[in-house]
């Protein structure tokens, strides 16, 4: 008696569609390819919590990125019904919460580049004045950070 052998993942979708778990099942890849369906930037601020029915919920790190996300809803709903293959998320719910950062894959920040001794003695020059120290270093600071960053976008 020679019997059909079927792949696991064949059978395993026959014994879901059966149950009437596909639907949610599908609905759930959405947690596995959140960042590549979203984009990194995104998936920074914000993480899928749960799917209810065609409603994912969504934890938010700051208001300023809920706000941000409301205004996006319908563009996000579009990109997860695109990579799902079919219109199973009709809402989006924002929950301002804690995000949980997996580190595997969060790239590392290179190091900024040093400031060389004319820009040092400019940002001195600018600073030089002020005479509360706290405030003299602070005002530095942002001048430090934003030659550095001038110095990355000219790369």
């Amino acid at each position: 008696m020679a019997r059909k052998l079927d792949r696991l993942s064949q059978t395993l979708d026959k014994l879901l569609k059966a149950r009437g778990f596909e639907g949610r099942l599908h609905q759930y890849r959405i947690f596995g390819h959140w960042e590549q369906t979203v984009g990194a930037m995104i998936a920074r601020h914000a993480q899928p919590q749960q799917v209810r029915g065609n409603k994912l919920a969504l934890i938010v790190d700051s208001p300023a990125w809920m706000q941000q996300l409301s205004l996006l809803k319908p563009e996000i709903i579009a990109k997860l019904n695109k990579s799902l293959g079919r219109e199973a998320i009709k809402d989006i719910t924002l929950k301002l919460g804690e995000i949980t950062v997996d580190h595997e894959h969060v790239p590392d920040e290179p190091d900024p580049p040093p400031l060389d001794p004319h820009e040092r003695a400019t940002i001195e020059q600018y600073v030089g004045k002020i005479a509360d120290a706290a405030t003299r270093d602070a005002i530095r600071r942002v001048i430090e950070k934003d030659f550095r960053n001038r110095k990355k976008m000219k790369k």
